[in-house]
């Protein structure tokens, strides 16, 4: 997932990824740079024909973006309801959206939509293997109950 321009500018990278890992997910990778648009427009290249590709670029290039990668059972789906739906105003309270925004084009956050997604998108922003960290949190066991939910 990124964590937006609007979401590094105002300060919330921490508290945003606070709620990711007091949920249980795990972090595996990490990284905060302005990235060149080249890079940005291959990550929303789904969306190239659409009349917001270009402004939606541009605001992703306008300052730093921390891409992040996170694990777990059902990751995705997880993920994709903390964070809300697209429009801000109308995300639901307790959602990232929901709690911090009030827009719908500087709305925070991008969550991959599904598991191709996922790995498209692991693989651009991480394409170093080195780049994700393997490691089993130590309390693992408080998180699931390993024999009904992990086996």
């Amino acid at each position: 997932m990124l964590l937006k321009p609007d979401t590094v500018q105002r300060g919330l990278v921490g508290t945003i990824l606070s709620r990711f890992e007091a949920k249980g997910l795990k972090l595996v990778a990490l990284k905060l740079r302005q990235f060149p648009r080249g890079h940005l427009e291959k990550h929303y290249e789904v969306h190239k024909a659409r009349p917001f590709f270009d402004s939606l670029v541009s605001y992703m290039s306008s300052g730093p973006v921390v891409a992040l990668a996170l694990e777990g059972k059902d990751a995705i789906g997880v993920v994709r309801t903390m964070v809300g739906v697209t429009n801000s105003r109308e995300a639901a309270p307790g959602t990232i959206r929901g709690d911090f925004g009030m827009s719908f084009s500087n709305n925070l956050v991008h969550a991959s939509d599904g598991a191709d997604t996922a790995t498209f998108e692991l693989g651009h922003w991480f394409g170093d293997a080195a780049e994700v960290c393997e490691w089993e949190p130590a309390d693992l066991g408080w998180r699931y109950n390993i024999a009904e939910e992990l086996a």
